[in-house]
């Protein structure tokens, strides 16, 4: 299984290696479809800013498809959210509400570093935050990201290669991923298990005002 990986993964960096914008684009959308794996179409980048294309096509490219790859990520998890009962629905509203005021911030954060961002989205997601502030705050802060990544290697900086020298190993990307699906399983268990009207309601009342007076009919 891991040897089949491992061909796909050299197969799409054969794709970038062809030094085209749609290949960016192909193995930026490929490789970020792969839920909680820190970045690896960032080789992709380096490769292309190496070779001489243009670092702000290749960081527009890139973001597009990878942004694209999280768009569908973050839907299947706001999908997700309707297979819970009306009780756990109730109970996690006042975070659907802290949610909706600083989610922007939380996406643009996530996409702006290197970090397995869909520890960000699926939240994000189940909360059923806004469609289109969660994919403005992902596409600037990828394309700050990426642009950063991609001038770098034109200019031959020092952190692009230690950058991409994490995202080389199979093995430990693999890691990685089990890792830190393992947090997401646990962040999505405990935003549905917490009783969010009493941790909220102290340091954010705003979020529980309108559920307390729901209540009170």
């Amino acid at each position: 299984m891991v040897g089949l990986m491992e061909e796909f993964f050299n197969f799409l960096l054969s794709e970038a290696a062809t030094h085209s914008l749609e290949g960016i684009l192909l193995v930026s959308f490929v490789f970020s479809m792969i839920l909680f794996i820190p970045a690896p179409y960032f080789i992709a980048v380096v490769i292309a800013a190496i070779a001489g294309l243009d670092p702000v096509l290749i960081a527009l490219y890139s973001t597009v498809g990878a942004t694209l790859a999280k768009i569908v990520i973050f839907k299947l998890s706001y999908f997700g959210r309707g297979l819970i009962n009306e009780h756990t629905r109730n109970k996690i509203r006042p975070f659907e509400k802290l949610v909706s005021r600083y989610g922007w911030l939380a996406a643009f954060i996530a996409a702006l570093t290197p970090i397995p961002d869909d520890l960000i989205y699926v939240p994000l997601g189940f909360a059923r935050y806004s469609f289109w502030r969660f994919s403005v705050a992902t596409f600037v802060g990828k394309f700050i990201l990426t642009l950063t990544v991609a001038m770098g290697a034109a200019l031959s900086l020092d952190f692009v290669e230690l950058l991409v020298g994490e995202l080389t190993e199979l093995n430990t990307l693999l890691m990685v991923g089990v890792a830190f699906a393992a947090v997401a399983a646990i962040i999505l268990y405990i935003i549905t298990q917490l009783n969010w009207d009493e941790v909220l309601g102290r340091w954010f009342p705003w979020t529980v005002q309108n559920n307390e007076s729901s209540g009170q009919k």
